[in-house]
């Protein structure tokens, strides 16, 4: 019981110290100390082992994916071609409309294929277009960011090849357009729930006198010049096509990641011999965008760190054997374990995970419809996955320029409340209507 307290109060220790201002190594460090103590584990172990296998495993898999990511968007920043695209979008769409577009744009990149981690790097310089025009508080820029990528289009929506989608079809042995037309009703309607809440808390923010601010400390002076001095729209999307096409291209063809890393790399080469004559000092464009990726990555590495110094601990497997022990509706039990499992670690995809590695078998002899069990779980793995300790927060927290305390709340509706709600309702609505 004292390890679980423990646990609880980690947790809280990094959603309040992440509201302070504190960054994600400190935080995560202090919070896994309070989790070793609670739980009676050994010191040096637990930080050298488990800590540091998560911070150097999320390094090794994702820091070639951030180096080519930040230089990509550092030269469609630079150069002009992201604000080019964005004006582009103002010119089809109209200013009014600049929600609606970077929602969009962020569902469409992620029901493609391309990772959460891609898209804060891809939509970023255009996010800064779209708010300066139609003058949204930049704050608000993560909540169409999440509600795109890590809500209805990683975990509602048939045939989306987000990582959380796949897990259940290796173990359940469905399909990843498991139940259909429920997941189409269903994502269609958090699509709009989503969307309204967002246009509410823009004219909100507006009514209160807020404003489009630039990232302090950077240089925007690209965001002022006049169009006619920007890249023509054509050449400046030819990048981003080539990104969306080699991602989803080459998917079967080789690693996700080495085709992401190739998809950035070769767009970024492509922007930069278009905008050969534009680029004053290429030397230190490329210095600044690989190194970008250096303090982009940290965050969440030392959160993933310590998500593994969690699943380590005793208390970890105590939660684990409380919710197996419990004698519930087989659908009841998979979506409290996952939503559970996944508010834990801080991630959606490690929480559905650990839940078919304990309860597939369970589900599968219990004659519940796996299609169903499949949709519920992978629902639930998007509610509680994204509290203030998840590991994509700190980068896109980072990346724009803000802070837990200026961007939370957005987040927490889009990809916390919200989608708790729908897994209640719709578990509720396949129970009672004995699917």
């Amino acid at each position: 019981m004292i390890g679980i307290i423990g646990l609880l109060v980690a947790i809280g220790i990094l959603a309040f110290l992440a509201y302070k201002g504190v960054g994600a190594l400190p935080l995560t460090i202090a919070a896994g100390l309070v989790v070793i103590v609670s739980n009676g584990m050994n010191l040096w172990e637990s930080f050298s082992e488990f800590y540091m296998n998560g911070y150097i495993g999320f390094f090794k898999s994702y820091f070639l994916i951030f180096a080519s990511s930040a230089l990509y968007a550092k030269l469609m920043e630079d150069t002009g071609s992201a604000i080019s695209i964005g004006y582009k979008f103002i010119d089809w769409f109209g200013k009014g409309r600049a929600m609606l577009v970077v929602l969009l744009a962020t569902s469409a990149l992620t029901y493609g294929g391309i990772s959460l981690f891609v898209v804060v790097f891809a939509v970023s310089p255009i996010i800064m277009v779209l708010f300066k025009e139609a003058d949204i508080p930049r704050r608000l820029a993560m909540g169409p960011l999440l509600a795109g990528s890590a809500a209805y289009t990683m975990t509602v929506l048939p045939g989306s090849p987000q990582l959380t989608n796949v897990v259940p079809t290796t173990y359940l042995g469905t399909t990843l357009t498991a139940a259909p037309l429920f997941s189409i009703i269903v994502g269609l309607l958090m699509f709009v729930v989503e969307y309204a809440y967002l246009k509410w808390e823009e004219k909100r923010l507006r009514a209160a006198g807020e404003h489009f601010t630039y990232i302090e400390g950077t240089d925007h002076t690209m965001y002022q010049i006049d169009r006619s001095q920007l890249p023509s729209a054509t050449k400046s999307f030819i990048p981003l096509i080539v990104v969306v096409a080699m991602i989803v291209g080459l998917r079967k063809v080789m690693p996700s990641a080495a085709s992401i890393v190739l998809a950035m790399t070769v767009a970024s080469a492509i922007a930069m011999i278009f905008n050969w004559d534009r680029i004053k000092d290429k030397k230190e464009l490329l210095n600044k965008g690989l190194g970008g990726a250096i303090g982009a990555i940290a965050g969440p590495c030392a959160v993933v760190a310590f998500g593994g110094l969690v699943q380590n601990s005793p208390a970890f497997q105590n939660v684990v054997a409380w919710i197996n022990g419990f004698n519930m509706n087989p659908y009841i039990t998979g979506v409290t374990a996952t939503a559970i499992i996944s508010g834990i670690t801080g991630s959606s995809s490690g929480g559905v995970r650990i839940t078919m590695e304990t309860f597939a078998q369970q589900f599968i002899a219990s004659g519940a419809n796996m299609d169903y069990m499949h949709r519920l779980t992978s629902i639930a793995a998007g509610s509680l996955d994204t509290l203030p300790h998840s590991s994509g927060l700190f980068l896109m927290f980072s990346w724009l320029g803000l802070n837990h305390k200026q961007g939370y709340r957005f987040v927490f509706v889009t990809t916390v409340l919200v989608p708790f709600i729908f897994t209640i309702v719709c578990t509720a609505a396949v129970i009672a209507l004995g699917l």
